[in-house]
């Protein structure tokens, strides 16, 4: 007999409606309340100077990236996936602000002695997640510049404020980069195994008469090409100069398993936890000196090697999370702060060796411009059981976390917070009809907007620039159709007065307003 939902209901006890009615209120408010009651764990891998084509998933073949793949295969990769800026400081303060870096004077890419950028009572991801009752780390690149005062951070004393001023419980860092003095590494406040009697000095000249790049160029481990030829750390020389901290120096080619070591540990360590760490490798980034184990694992040179060793990095932390019972209940995002760059200030024959490898995939530029090679990067995110494996064109970008896990733990920002980001946080766990940005500001030399399928690019000015990574003819201002022209090779200027016109008061317009998140 088919009985209607109708005589179901009138024929039940008072009790029993009363309890089929919270059931279906529960139902109802279920959906929205889940991530509430379930927030998974968050690992941030963050890699450097990574190009869109540089890994498998993204249709690379000379270096394989079998750590990278899988993340692609179990999650959603991302297809306009974007850096904040096509340079490493700029994308992570923006990245932990959810403020476009170009805002804020000083966001540069920052020098040895840099002191703290992000400065204490800011809102970051890590403080929304904190709020959360995240446990929360950083471990690998920081570049953010730690400490304050005019001399520049106190290598030799507490170096604050820095991470654990702004939401961070745990951090192992790089202060600066690899091609950058003081080559140390930092536990939360202090440079790891600094001895007493050889304290740290970071000067911008030789204090001593110290061995330089140039003076002692015939003893280098690895040539320099540019820029790259002060002090001499490891065999390899440096952006500016260091004195003292011999037991704290780095080797770089041990550089992948610490740090891979100290992520590790940070999971093991808060396993019983919510959790959010954010892993920051500094492969591929310059100079690439991948371990032992790895040169020669491409036929691309060190560069190649470089990725090989980041995905092996990749892998191990996805094999904790595999180990600890972990995988299902941690959101994994993977992303670059730019696009590629081939010399960079060494000779490590990545040009040489290159051969069919298109580290910026089907786009145009790389590192420091704002042509897609330079912003748009690999960018995936994997939770199993809750983000359905696939691909979108959605547009997401590293600025939009901070909102994004704002939202997914329940939390309404502060209006003057995180004044750029966008709750994308439905396209990032693959949700059906769930959207990404509608506009997005790319930076590097220069401005970009990119909107729905056009890209409106406003150069600093209107002379002919060329470089290793970056070209453009002559006129301050490019108009470019992505769908029909991702390379941008047809500047439609010309042809599209009035979308420039509306696209350049579009521009300023976020420009003046100080803010874009809706």
């Amino acid at each position: 007999m088919i009985v209607s939902p109708h005589n179901t209901l009138t024929s039940l006890r008072p009790l029993a409606l009363t309890a089929l009615v919270a059931i279906l209120l529960v139902a109802m408010i279920t959906p929205a309340n889940a991530e509430k009651t379930e927030l998974p764990n968050v690992v941030l891998i963050i890699t450097d100077d990574l190009g869109y084509g540089d890994v498998g998933c993204y249709g690379a073949t000379d270096v394989k990236t079998p750590n990278i793949d899988r993340l692609a295969e179990e999650g959603v990769r991302f297809t306009s996936g974007y850096a904040a800026a096509s340079t490493c400081t700029p994308t992570r303060f923006a990245m932990l602000t959810g403020k476009y870096a170009w805002r804020q004077a000083g966001t540069g890419i920052a020098p040895p002695n840099a002191t703290a950028i992000i400065q204490p009572g800011t809102e970051t991801i890590a403080s929304i997640l904190g709020k959360a009752g995240y446990t929360t780390g950083i471990v690998g690149k920081w570049h953010l510049g730690l400490g304050e005062g005019p001399g520049g951070p106190e290598w030799n004393d507490q170096l604050k404020p820095g991470p654990l001023e702004i939401g961070f419980d745990y951090c192992f860092l790089m202060p600066t980069t690899g091609d950058r003095v003081p080559c140390v590494y930092v536990e939360n406040h202090r440079v790891v195994q600094l001895e007493a009697d050889d304290p740290i000095t970071v000067t911008n000249n030789n204090p001593d008469g110290q061995p330089t790049g140039i003076t002692h160029r015939d003893t280098l481990k690895m040539d320099w090409s540019h820029g790259h030829n002060s002090s001499i750390i490891n065999g390899i020389s440096r952006i500016g100069f260091m004195t003292g901290g011999h037991q704290a120096r780095w080797r770089d080619e041990d550089m992948g398993d610490v740090f891979t070591a100290k992520a590790v540990d940070f999971i093991e360590n808060n396993a019983e936890d919510k959790f959010f760490l954010i892993f920051s490798t500094h492969d591929i980034h310059v100079p690439r000196m991948p371990n032992e184990r790895f040169q020669g694992a491409t036929p691309l040179g060190y560069r190649g090697d470089a990725i090989a060793q980041m995905d092996w990095c990749v892998g191990q932390v996805l094999q904790t999370l595999d180990r600890l019972d972990l995988t299902k209940k941690t959101l994994v995002i993977f992303c670059s702060d730019n696009g590629p760059v081939l010399d960079d200030g060494y000779k490590d024959q990545a040009i040489e060796k290159i051969r069919e490898h298109k580290p910026s995939g089907p786009f145009r530029g790389g590192k420091y411009g704002i042509y897609e090679g330079g912003t748009r990067t690999p960018f995936i995110t994997r939770l199993p059981g809750r983000i359905a494996p696939g691909i979108s064109d959605e547009i997401v970008c590293v600025v939009d976390l901070a909102a994004s896990m704002a939202a997914m733990t329940g939390q309404q920002l502060e209006d003057d917070a995180c004044p750029d980001s966008f709750n994308v946080r439905g396209a990032l766990m693959g949700e059906s009809g769930a959207k990404g940005r509608d506009h997005l500001v790319e930076q590097g030399r220069g401005l970009a907007l990119r909107e729905g399928n056009w890209k409106l690019l406003a150069h600093p000015d209107g002379k002919p620039v060329k470089s290793l990574t970056y070209s453009k003819g002559p006129g301050q201002f490019e108009l470019f159709n992505l769908a029909d022209d991702p390379g941008e090779t047809k500047n439609l200027v010309k042809e599209y007065p009035e979308r420039v016109a509306a696209m350049r008061a579009k521009l300023d317009a976020i420009k003046e307003a100080g803010r874009s998140r809706p």
